[in-house]
C-alpha cells in the first residue's frame, strides 16, 4: 500500500480515518509505504510541532510495532528518525530507494529530489539540518502555528500543465529501472515508466500493487473492499 501527501492535518484527516482502519483490521496491508507529506508539518527534535498531529503519530507509532513500514520523508515531513524508532526512514539525500517487485527494479522517491533546482536543493538540505530545527524553535509556537494556519489555507490540488515533460526530465536522472514510484506532485497519472501517486489528501486515493500491478484505488472504496 503506497500512502501519499496526505497533509494531515490541514487537508483533511483521510490518513488518521486510514490508520484507524488499519488498526481495527478492516483495511489489511503486509506493508505499508508512506511516501511523504503524509503530515503536513512534522519533523523531530520539537514537542510542539507534533501537537498539531499527535493523534495520528501515536497512532503510526503503535502500528509500526506490528506492521512493516516504509517511510519516505517528504518536503513537509523530516528528520523523523526522533520520532518513529520502529519504522523505516527514508531521509532525502537516501532517496530513490530500489526494490524489486517480480524481477523487475523498482525505484521509490517522495519526489523532490530531481529536475527541481539547485537552490531548492540548497535550501531543503539546510532546513534538514539540527541547527535550522533550533532557530525554528527560537521562533517559538506561535510562528509555527502561523505556518500551520497557512497551510489550511493553501490550494494545493492543482493539475500540472505539461506534467509529462516535467516526468521525463526526472525520469533522465534515474536511468535504467523498469519502474519509478514518486508523491509529491499530487498528480495521478502514469507516464510509461513513471508513476506519480495520487494524493490522499485531493484525489483522496493510495496506491496498491495488486497482481504485480500498481493501480490507483479511491480510500472509500478500499472501506467498502474490507
Amino acid at each position: 500500500m503506497f500512502v501519499a501527501d496526505s497533509h494531515y492535518p490541514s487537508h483533511g484527516d483521510e490518513f488518521l480515518r486510514l490508520l484507524r482502519l488499519i488498526e481495527s483490521g478492516s483495511i489489511r496491508t503486509p506493508q505499508l509505504f508512506l511516501m511523504g507529506d503524509n503530515f503536513d508539518l512534522l519533523f523531530g527534535y520539537n514537542n510542539h510541532v507534533r501537537s498539531y498531529s499527535w493523534e495520528a503519530v501515536k497512532l503510526l507509532q503503535k502500528l509500526s510495532t506490528a506492521l512493516e513500514i516504509y517511510y519516505f520523508e517528504g518536503n513537509h515531513d523530516f528528520l523523523l528518525f526522533d520520532i518513529f524508532t520502529n519504522i523505516k526512514i527514508y531521509p532525502r539525500e537516501k532517496q530513490p530507494v530500489s526494490f524489486e517487485l517480480n524481477g523487475k527494479r523498482i525505484a521509490i522517491a517522495h519526489g523532490d529530489r530531481y529536475a527541481l533546482g539547485w537552490v531548492y536543493g540548497i535550501f531543503t538540505n539546510i532546513l534538514r539540518t539540527r541547527a535550522a530545527i533550533a532557530v525554528i524553535s527560537m521562533l517559538g509556537k506561535r510562528a509555527m502555528d502561523r505556518f500551520m494556519d497557512r497551510q489550511a489555507r493553501k490550494h494545493i490540488c492543482n493539475p500540472f500543465e505539461g506534467f509529462e515533460q516535467r516526468a521525463g526530465e526526472i525520469m533522465v536522472c534515474y536511468g535504467d529501472v523498469d519502474l519509478v514510484i514518486e508523491g509529491h506532485y499530487h498528480q495521478a497519472k502514469v507516464f510509461d515508466r513513471y508513476c506519480s501517486l495520487p494524493s490522499l489528501a485531493c484525489q483522496k486515493e493510495i496506491g496498491l500493487i495488486r497482481n504485480g500491478k500498481l493501480i490507483f484505488v479511491p480510500l472509500k472504496m478500499l472501506v467498502a473492499e474490507g
